[in-house]
């Protein structure tokens, strides 16, 4: 995936001049060690500059990790700190950020050998909050060298997403359809998460899907649907050119006008007019879109594909976007989980989406097949094009940023898993098992106004998610997760 960010992280540590600058200067040697030792060493950056309480040195410490190539920093207290130095460092460095500190090793040497950056890490955060700087700060942002190596490695996803919507441009193709207040998008939270937005007219793609009409690849692209589908030279369909064909249109569009803009997400406007202008639906191409790193919602999801492209950074894996769609019927309940599995009724539910997950998170009776539901308005061969299939059983974390009509960012985040129970229906679907989901559902999803669309990542992020959402601005108090038993929501009635 060449659509989300690999970052470097350069660790700089710090030192205040009345304590040895050989602390800081170990220490950090140990911490770069021991990253190479449990992780990928191209994730770090060792800055040989150990910094005093000179502005100077500061400069120079800045200078040398963008030479280097540098999009992220830790700042690393190998001891107390210089808190004015340390901080002016964070605040100049363009990028994410994140602040650890070293721990005392034996008590054999709390002499000379003290370094006291448990201290100086209150003073770091105080001055970060005067100079009106957002930096990462761990759980417990003191550690040995394993444990700051571990520190930084949970910074990366955060880094990611952070560095990742910085350099984003969302395009969208649109209007929405009627009666989709829900996937409503106001865009202002998007420009102050730093996202750039450009919204097209579905008109626009139509017109230059026409002009892509005999481009010399689509046989190679429709090709390569077959073999990712098992197709025979006898079984491939005659559609997957017109499929190739669109494929092509969305990846020159993204290419051609993501401008100063790193990476792209899409969105479009999938029926119902879709189906009667380009006599097919957009799904399978929209899943194969993922499989590249580029999430393309439907629906004009503008916060949908924005989770999707956050689940992306943060999981470096293929997501997905899905109706919370249909119980689960009490017959299926009682016969394949009931018993089986940890789960109360109310915890279960059914994602589902017309056919646009990835084919690779799909079980094997995964297949190309007409969308049902706009059959119901259109002729049939009209809707080919959507990938169907059971969901992949395993864990998963269903989530989703968005923008409140009174335009607020509020998210939320469950983990749960996807269980090996049959769904005996259609579309990209999974029966889906969330503790607590019951309640979550009325007093997370309904009680602060969610739209259906939630976003899938194919195993448990909730921990790197929250400090991202943390990260980039979301108040905690808006994030919401599916609650304990015994731990009410602020509406919940306590007498139900």
């Amino acid at each position: 995936m060449n659509n989300i960010p690999v970052m470097k992280v350069g660790i700089v540590a710090v030192s205040r001049d009345c304590f040895p600058a050989s602390l800081a200067k170990n220490r950090r040697e140990a911490l770069v060690k021991a990253y190479a030792a449990k992780y990928d060493a191209k994730d770090i950056y060792e800055c040989p500059i150990t910094i005093i309480e000179s502005e100077t040195d500061m400069v120079n410490a800045l200078e040398d990790v963008k030479k280097a190539g540098c999009n992220a920093l830790c700042v690393y207290l190998g001891n107390f700190g210089p808190e004015i130095s340390e901080t002016l460092l964070a605040k100049h460095f363009e990028g994410p950020k994140m602040f650890c500190a070293a721990a005392e090793e034996s008590q054999n040497d709390l002499i000379d050998g003290r370094g006291d950056a448990y201290c100086g890490m209150l003073n770091a955060s105080y001055n970060l909050a005067l100079r009106n700087v957002k930096a990462y700060i761990p759980e417990n942002p003191v550690g040995n060298a394993e444990e700051c190596a571990d520190m930084i490695h949970d910074f990366l996803p955060v880094a990611r997403v952070a560095y990742g919507l910085a350099n984003l441009k969302i395009i969208s193709f649109g209007p929405r359809p009627a009666n989709f207040l829900a996937c409503n998008a106001p865009i202002k939270q998007l420009y102050n998460l730093g996202v750039e937005i450009e919204e097209e007219s579905e008109l626009d793609l139509f017109e230059s899907y026409q002009k892509h009409e005999g481009d010399s690849r689509i046989a190679a692209v429709a090709q390569d649907m077959a073999d990712e589908m098992g197709y025979t030279r006898e079984t491939r369909p005659a559609m997957l050119e017109k499929l190739a064909q669109y494929e092509l249109t969305l990846l020159d569009w993204a290419e051609e006008h993501k401008g100063y803009r790193k990476y792209v997400a899409m969105t479009t406007k999938c029926w119902p007019a879709f189906q009667d202008m380009f006599k097919f639906v957009p799904c399978y191409v929209n899943s194969r879109l993922m499989k590249q790193g580029i999430p393309v919602s439907c629906e004009v999801d503008i916060y949908g594909t924005l989770s999707e492209y956050i689940g992306l950074c943060v999981s470096q894996d293929e997501v997905t976007l899905l109706d919370i769609n249909n119980s689960v019927p009490h017959d299926m309940y009682d016969e394949s989980i009931r018993g089986k599995f940890d789960y109360k009724f109310t915890d279960t539910f059914m994602g589902f989406h017309c056919g646009n997950t990835c084919s690779s998170k799909l079980s094997a009776n995964k297949h190309l097949s007409f969308q049902r539901i706009m059959a119901r308005t259109h002729p049939q061969d009209w809707c080919d094009g959507t990938i169907e299939g059971d969901i992949i059983p395993g864990k998963i974390t269903f989530y989703r940023l968005q923008s409140t009509a009174d335009n607020k960012l509020r998210a939320y985040a469950a983990q749960g898993e996807v269980l090996p129970v049959a769904t005996r229906s259609f579309g990209s679907i999974g029966v889906f098992a969330i503790h607590e989901m019951g309640r979550f559902y009325r007093y997370w999803l309904i009680g602060k106004n969610f739209p259906h669309h939630g976003a899938v990542m194919f195993g448990h992020y909730g921990k790197a998610l929250y400090e991202a959402l943390k990260y980039i601005g979301v108040d905690p108090k808006e994030i919401g997760y599916n609650q304990p038993e015994g731990v009410r929501y602020e509406d919940e009635n306590p007498f139900a």
